[in-house]
This record gives structure tokens, sequence and C-alpha cells, in this order.
């Protein structure tokens, strides 16, 4: 493999967006990326994020948790909106529903392996029809002045990774930037992230648009690492940040420094879980703010000795007030514990979708 194009300039470019030289990305990520998530991604170093996926068919019937997922905020900036499905008219419809929120850019799922996405020949699905793929891209492109960009896979199975033809013709459609997952669909999250192909797609002379690689990035040494080996524009990280948003800045002093920042300490631990909380509560209201809070508790407070029972006092609490008792609790009692620092553990979703 020859090596990998490297840039004089020091930003990124999608469209007008300027990105600061090698950017980090917050996956999309069904059910976990939402404003109040974002919020705590974005303090500590996320350069792009993108919202949940919505369907586009659920956009076009004003279904209320779809239009939800419009929801975004000035402080998050640059932000995308991702939308996926089957159809071209829907899609085009849909990308016109998404500029009037005014995102930054729109962003095409062409990744989520989960069967209810795929069956409906969406996400992932499309990934077996290249020519419906580059239909599904150029309906988006022409029914917005947005900068449209797309995130995939490397191909459905082992026997059909062409996403360095993929790349080609989604480019010609007008794309602006491309981040692939190094994973086919049928590996869904098992085994590992293969690269070599993101790489392949980077070598190409004739890609000008940038390219983010995504899969299994869970420690600063490896963003490195891949950074240098692979030669991307930059990297998508998803599940590693669920429950350690400090991983955005971990890896963004590593690349310029050489060294490990310390892990956050107990404090820092729970009050951005608070903040996750009180962010939540304001986005979702008090009943869906906290039942949909209890399932990053065990994230924030992984490592610590003998927290169980905390954990299941958090995930039984009903009110702020009680949750907030807790976590005064937990700070109290764990006050100086340091977690040593360990590779983070790729959390696995079985019907969701962190494409």
């Amino acid at each position: 493999m020859p090596p990998p194009k490297r840039y004089s300039h020091n930003m990124v470019k999608i469209g007008q967006i300027e990105l600061p030289d090698f950017p980090l990305l917050l996956a999309p990520m069904e059910d976990v990326s939402d404003p109040p998530f974002r919020a705590v991604c974005k303090d500590n170093g996320a350069d792009l994020m993108y919202t949940e996926f919505i369907s586009s068919e659920g956009l076009i019937r004003d279904a209320i948790k779809s239009r939800q997922k419009l929801d975004i905020f000035d402080y998050e900036r640059p932000v995308g909106i991702q939308i996926f499905g089957g159809d071209e008219e829907a899609m085009a419809m849909s990308a016109k529903i998404v500029e009037t929120v005014n995102p930054d850019l729109v962003d095409i799922n062409f990744g989520c392996p989960v069967k209810k996405v795929v069956s409906k020949g969406a996400g992932a699905g499309v990934l077996k029809d290249v020519d419906l793929m580059v239909r599904l891209t150029e309906a988006v492109v022409k029914s917005t002045r947005l900068p449209v960009t797309v995130k995939t896979r490397l191909g459905w199975d082992d026997s059909t990774k062409n996403i360095e033809e993929v790349a080609e013709r989604l480019q010609d459609c007008g794309i602006k930037a491309l981040a692939i997952h190094g994973r086919t669909r049928s590996q869904m999250y098992k085994g590992e992230a293969d690269w070599s192909l993101i790489a392949k797609v980077k070598n190409n002379p004739r890609i000008q648009m940038p390219i983010f690689g995504n899969g299994d990035i869970d420690s600063p040494q490896k963003a490195l690492e891949y950074k240098n080996r692979f030669g991307i524009d930059g990297i998508m990280i998803g599940r590693a940040a669920i429950g350690y948003p400090w991983i955005f800045r971990e890896i963004k002093h590593y690349i310029a420094t050489g060294e490990l920042l310390a892990p956050p300490t107990l404090e820092e631990r729970v009050e951005v879980c608070r903040k996750h909380l009180r962010k939540s509560l304001e986005w979702k209201g008090p009943i869906a703010g906290i039942n949909e809070m209890r399932r990053h508790y065990a994230n924030y407070l992984k490592g610590l000795p003998n927290i169980k029972d905390y954990r299941n006092r958090l995930v039984t609490l009903k009110t702020m007030e009680e949750v907030e008792e807790v976590l005064d609790e937990v700070k109290i009692n764990y006050s100086g514990f340091t977690i040593e620092r360990t590779p983070i553990e790729l959390i696995n979703y079985h019907e969701k979708c962190p494409v």
C-alpha cells in the first residue's frame, strides 16, 4: 500500500464547515447521542457531532419521536442531522424538512446493521444495491443547499466489500465527506474492525473529500496509531464515548503531546453525570428524562469497587432530587478514589444501532 496522502493545511473542510486538523467526530447512535449526551461530549472536545438517526418516513408522517430528534442547539455546532430510508422521494422530502431547522450538514445512514432497519431496505440494507445508494444520495444532494455526508460500512459481507467503488460514486454524487465503519453488515459489531480498506479509499487519487475512520477506537494510543498507520482525515468515535466523554480530550492531548492525561477524578465523573442528568430532564421531561438516563449510570461509575448497590438504587429512583442525593453519597464515600486507566470497553447493544 502506498504511504497515506498528507495535507499541509491545518483544517479539514466539509463544504464551508471548517474543522481542526484531524477532527474527532461523535458517531450518531440510536437512543444514545441525544442533546444531553452531545452536550457532555462537546464539553470534552468533540469537534463534529450528529443526531440519532431519523427515519425519513417518520419525518414525513410527522412522527413525534422523529421530529424531536431534530432538536439541535447553537452550542453544539457544527452539528449534523442524520437521516435514513430506502425511498428516493421520502429521502428528498426529509432532507428539505431537516434544512428548516438549520443544521450544519445532512448525513445519510447507509451503515446501520439492525434487522428492523435493514429489512426496510434502509441503513446497511442499501449496501446490497449500490445503484440505489447512488440514487438515494443524489436525491438528498439535489434537495438541499446543505453539505451532504454519508456514514457507511465496508460492504454487505466478506464477498461484497465494495467500499472503494461506493466512495467514488458517492463523491461523484456530490457528497462532501465519508465516514466508514471498518466492518461489513454481516459482522454487526463482532470481530475486529478492518481499517485497511478505509486507508485504500483515502489513498485513492480520485478521492478529494475527507475520509473519516470508525470502529474500535477505545484509547488515545490506538487513535494515534491509526492516525499514523492509515492516514485518514479524522476519527469517528461511538461506543467508547458512552459514559466516558473524556475520550475526546484524552485523544487530543495524546496526539498533541505524546502524553496521557490523568483520568477524570471521581468528582469529575459525578459532576458530568449530574450535568447529563439535568440536561436529560430539561429536554425529555421528568419521567422520560429519569428513565432514559438509567442506562448511563453504570458507565459513569464503572471501575469503582462495590458500586453495585449504588447502581441498583440509581436505576430505581424516580426524581432528580433522589438521584442527586445518591450521586452526592458516591462523591463523599469515594472521595479521593482514583480509577486506574484501562482500555475502554466497547459497549454492545443488541438491538440498538451505533452505526
